[in-house]
């Protein structure tokens, strides 16, 4: 047992008329475990209905990260033991996911820092996301054989264009002001100018969604640094929405190939790293999630949070790249062309009673 003196996980303190949650594992990079999931969505209820509470603050502890995702590594050691930390972890973190979409107060997420994974559920479906020079985004799930989760299904195809499949499927990563230029964020303000900032939010009188972003654009306009640099992914947008318009995973290799370019050779040697049956599920994620509400996607991807449980290639991803650290996954299916149509419509079928119910 932890020695009662040891530090919070998380903590969840009342400052003025502000509730504010830091994630508090700056050793791990503040990673989402069940523990800090089950405290932070009961607070977060009672703020929501508490008339002493106008707004939600969220943050991470330490000068790293806000959160570089999910304890995923317990995940997987329950899953290969039949223990139910397999359901209960996705199942209590997608509820949580989808508290902070529909909240009714203003939600202001401080990304200062590695968000990635289950980092991007605590903040991508609030209202306000403030990305600072040290944010780093990514959603690297088909890397280590999961795919990318917590609602990606839903933010990521409403970003522009292809935008969105091209960071699911390569897991590439975007930095600072880059993370509001692709829509990820809705601010961007300098690190230095954060405690400021949420001094700032947490002395405003009853405030309304437009009051918290007027203080939120005004800090925005104080921050010049990078400004003149342009997206670095701006040049390359027009290829990645054609390059990535294919209908089928095979497709979009395909297209790469025949490109040819610097840019695309970078992009299919990236995917030829990938779990194939991630590839695959993610795309279909992604195309189904366009059209569905936050809900909806969340139960679809429960739906595939289970199927990873029960497959393969997530145990040896995280293997690979978390455990051995020898980054060199044996993926089964090893090929895009194994993994069948069939495959991935079974990964998606219902669980029944088991389903995730929001």
């Amino acid at each position: 047992m932890m020695s009662s003196h040891a530090e919070p996980e998380v903590l969840l303190e009342k400052v003025g008329r502000a509730g504010v949650i830091t994630m508090n594992r700056p050793k791990v990079l503040n990673a989402l475990n069940l523990t800090m999931i089950q405290q932070i969505y009961p607070q977060l209820k009672k703020w929501e209905s508490d008339n002493e509470t106008d707004i939600v603050i969220i943050k991470g502890a330490g000068d790293k990260a806000f959160c570089a995702g999910g304890d995923i590594r317990a995940v997987t050691e329950a899953g290969k033991v039949g223990d139910s930390l397999a359901q209960d972890f996705f199942h209590e973190e997608y509820i949580l996911n989808n508290a902070i979409g529909s909240y009714r107060k203003p939600y202001i997420a401080l990304i200062d820092g590695i968000t990635m994974g289950g980092g991007v559920g605590l903040s991508v479906h609030g209202r306000f996301r403030v990305a600072t020079e040290k944010t780093l985004f990514a959603m690297p799930e088909t890397a280590i054989g999961l795919f990318p989760d917590v609602g990606g299904g839903y933010f990521l195809p409403r970003l522009q264009g292809k935008l969105g499949l091209f960071l699911a499927l390569t897991g590439f990563r975007l930095k600072g002001r880059d993370v509001q230029r692709a829509g990820v964020a809705t601010h961007f303000v300098e690190s230095k100018k954060i405690p400021d900032l949420q001094k700032e939010l947490v002395d405003l009188k009853s405030p309304s969604a437009e009051d918290v972003s007027r203080v939120l654009d005004s800090y925005q306009s104080q921050s010049s640094l990078d400004a003149e640099k342009p997206f670095i992914l701006k040049k390359h947008l027009s290829d990645i929405d054609r390059l990535f318009s294919a209908s089928s995973v095979e497709g979009i290799v395909k297209n790469l190939k025949t490109d040819g370019s610097e840019f695309a050779k970078k992009q299919t040697e990236t995917l030829s790293k990938m779990s194939p049956t991630s590839l695959k599920i993610t795309l279909k994620q992604l195309q189904a999630g366009a059209s569905l509400s936050l809900q909806d996607v969340l139960v679809m991807e429960y739906r595939l949070s289970q199927a990873c449980m029960r497959g393969y290639d997530f145990y040896e991803g995280v293997r690979a790249v978390l455990v051995d650290k020898d980054q060199n996954p044996k993926w089964n299916p090893s090929t895009l062309e194994e993994v069948s149509d069939q495959m991935v419509e079974h990964c998606f079928s219902s669980l029944g009673e088991k389903d995730l119910t929001l």
